[in-house]
């Protein structure tokens, strides 16, 4: 797969398309001064066959660096980020949502946007499982928002193989303000079979969320807007710093023994190119769970909204130090304690049966465009799929238990991660187009043979990169539950400017 231009973006130094106050320089503080936090895990409320937990939406304030103020954030329940939901396959969960958010936001609210009309409340929440198989009742459908002093309880049937999925707020036109204010943490699935290939687990297996973010002089968090007091949004953010687990530049203290790290993406719109310099990552796994064996990656590509789930083994760096690294930025510094351990785990040289969908087996195909519109008279463009608003007619209709293939088509110069909620699909494959032809009519018109799927992609996603000038085509059963759903770029700011539609899964 090539490399896109956003992957190329340095981490460091953009903030946005328009001119902003001075930021705090994260170079200017001292790195690897602090532990890398490591996430709880979530305590239900009440046991038994449903487990029910309890989940409210608070203001905090959290130090994410010894030498900054603690900088005001929104979480779920009492850390920042929230706690890991850990669920058992086939067994449901019940969370009531709590929103006990302030009335009033304090991140810039552009009320051009659809769904984020002045007549609507500053503050108004919903959560959805990144990745779930949960009914459209329970999705966290972006109009299905609620305001402070309310809850709503979902239930999550789980009913889907191991994997790292995450939850995090999807309110309709201020979802890039509430996960950027802090709303998101991890939720692994767990199941029987991945239990029984032994791979590292307990306190050598470390869920990990980046995020990168602006702060102001005073170490409060900045967010940029476009200079237009009526209309503040930006196409797309990058933060000056790089968090993990709400950390800037920690340190993680490490045996000389293989490590399982379940990364997530939960910037705006940043993409990470993962690496540690020295060490090879084996890729295990993807947003939906296990690869069909180990992928060995020198650097890996991770766009928001994707999981990368890997092993990395420091037996042989026993005494010495580490850094993962995106490009030039130093994340994370592993400091490998000396000596030798007993490394009980392992690493399987086939991991997980996916079985690939035969494109006989797609009853449908769509083509489908992904692409900009400048509006010259009135700010901003708009970033729309399908040349459709959101509040036009829903035209994605598939049937439950049917099977489509999807061509998605990149006008633009950007890389979109497109995201399908309820289900999960297979990448088929990549294949330049001349976009100039097929904006003037001409249908497309391939470049050269199609690009298969990297060999990190071969399992099952819900996110993927569709690359500027590519048509990605993806293969996906829709498989679940009938109803209302949605899909949509990941790259936050595009989604709150209609870059998402409804579909509908019809009944079988």
């Amino acid at each position: 797969m090539p490399l896109t231009r956003r992957a190329f973006l340095p981490l460091l130094g953009v903030i946005g398309h328009a001119q902003q106050p001075l930021t705090l320089h994260p170079e200017s503080l001292t790195p690897f001064l602090e532990p890398l936090p490591l996430l709880p895990v979530a305590k239900p409320v009440e046991s038994g066959p449903v487990p029910r937990y309890r989940i409210a939406m608070r203001e905090m304030r959290v130090a994410v660096h010894r030498d900054l103020p603690a900088v005001r954030v929104w979480t779920y329940g009492s850390t920042w980020p929230g706690a890991t939901i850990e669920a058992r396959s086939g067994q449901p969960v019940s969370i009531e949502w709590v929103n006990q958010l302030p009335t009033s936001h304090f991140l810039p609210i552009d009320h051009n946007l659809c769904g984020a009309e002045k007549t609507n409340p500053a503050v108004r929440n919903v959560v959805h499982v990144h990745g779930g198989r949960v009914p459209p009742g329970s999705d966290g459908y972006p109009e299905a928002w609620y305001t402070p002093g309310h809850a709503e309880t979902h239930r999550y049937p789980n009913g889907q193989e191991a994997t790292a999925l995450w939850y995090h707020d999807h309110a309709m036109g201020i979802t890039r303000l509430n996960t950027y204010a802090g709303l998101f943490g991890f939720y692994i699935v767990r199941d029987d079979f991945e239990d029984r290939l032994n791979l590292p687990r307990g306190a050598y297996e470390i869920p990990m969320i980046f995020c990168d973010r602006s702060f102001t002089p005073d170490g409060q968090l900045f967010y940029p807007d476009s200079g237009q007091p009526n209309a503040p949004w930006v196409p797309e953010f990058y933060g000056d710093a790089a968090l993990v687990n709400g950390k800037l530049a920690p340190y993680l203290e490490v045996q000389p023994r293989r490590y399982r790290f379940r990364f997530l993406n939960a910037s705006n719109a940043r993409f990470y190119r993962f690496e540690i310099p020295g060490l090879s990552l084996m890729q295990i796994g993807s947003d939906q769970g296990l690869l069909p064996a180990p992928v060995p990656m020198k650097r890996v590509i991770v766009a928001p909204g994707e999981r990368v789930d890997l092993i990395v083994d420091f037996a042989g760096l026993a005494g010495e130090r580490a850094v993962l690294k995106s490009g030039p930025t130093e994340l994370l510094q592993f400091r490998v304690a000396a000596g030798k351990v007993d490394d009980t785990s392992r690493l399987p040289s086939s991991l997980r049966t996916v079985r690939r969908i035969a494109e006989s087996e797609a009853v449908t195909t769509r083509e489908l465009t992904l692409g900009e519109v400048d509006n010259l008279v009135a700010a901003p463009m708009r970033m729309l799929l399908n040349n459709t608003h959101w509040a036009m007619p829903v035209t994605e209709k598939p049937r439950l238990n049917s099977v489509e293939i999807w061509s998605l088509i990149n006008l633009t110069d950007d890389s979109h991660p497109i995201h399908l909620h309820l289900v999960r699909f297979q990448i088929l494959d990549r294949r330049r187009f001349d976009a100039f032809a097929f904006r003037n009519g001409g249908g497309l018109r391939y470049f050269g043979n199609a690009m298969p799927a990297a060999a990190n992609e071969t399992g099952w996603k819900d996110t993927v990169q569709a690359d500027p000038k590519l048509v990605t085509r993806i293969i996906v059963p829709f498989e679940g539950y009938s109803g209302r759903y949605v899909w949509h770029c990941h790259l936050a700011e595009h989604e709150d400017n209609e870059m998402m539609r409804p579909y509908d899964v019809l009944p079988a």
